[in-house]
C-alpha cells in the first residue's frame, strides 16, 4: 500500500512539475526579450526588493513581491539554476510574470520611482513587462 501511495505522489509531483513548466513556456517573453531579462536580473531584484519594503504599496502587490523574493531565494527551482541558460531563465521568466501583475496594479510610474538601473535598463523592462 505504502509503495502505490509514494508512486502515485511522485507521479501527482511530476505531473505538477511539468504544468509549470508548460505555464512558463506560455508566459515566457518573446523574440530575445528572455536574454534582456537575464541582463538586468540585478536591477530587477533590487527593484523587487525596494517594491516589497515599500508600505505605501498595496499589501496584495507586496505580497506578491514578497514570494517572489522566496522563490528566487530558495534553492529549488522549476529548471536547476546549474543548467546552463536554462537555469536562470526560468528565474527570469517568473519575476517577468509578477513584474507584469504588479505595473498593472501599481501603474508605471510607481514601478520608475523605484528603478535602480539605467534608462536602457527600464526600457529592457518595458518590453519584458509589455508596459
Amino acid at each position: 500500500m505504502w509503495r502505490e501511495v509514494l508512486i502515485g505522489l511522485g507521479i501527482a509531483l511530476v505531473t505538477c512539475w511539468l504544468l509549470l513548466l508548460l505555464g512558463l513556456v506560455l508566459v515566457r517573453p518573446r523574440g530575445g526579450l528572455l536574454k534582456e531579462a537575464v541582463r538586468i536580473l540585478p536591477d530587477l531584484l533590487r527593484l523587487v526588493t525596494r517594491m516589497a519594503r515599500d508600505s505605501s504599496l498595496p499589501p496584495g502587490v507586496r505580497w506578491r513581491l514578497g514570494l517572489l523574493l522566496a522563490y528566487l531565494a530558495l534553492p529549488i527551482d522549476l529548471v536547476p539554476d546549474f543548467v546552463p541558460v536554462l537555469g536562470y531563465a526560468d528565474d527570469a521568466i517568473v519575476v517577468a510574470f509578477v513584474l507584469r501583475s504588479v505595473v498593472g496594479r501599481v501603474g508605471v510610474e510607481e514601478v520608475r520611482a523605484r528603478w535602480p538601473g539605467t534608462d536602457d535598463g527600464f526600457a529592457a523592462l518595458r518590453r519584458l513587462t509589455g508596459i
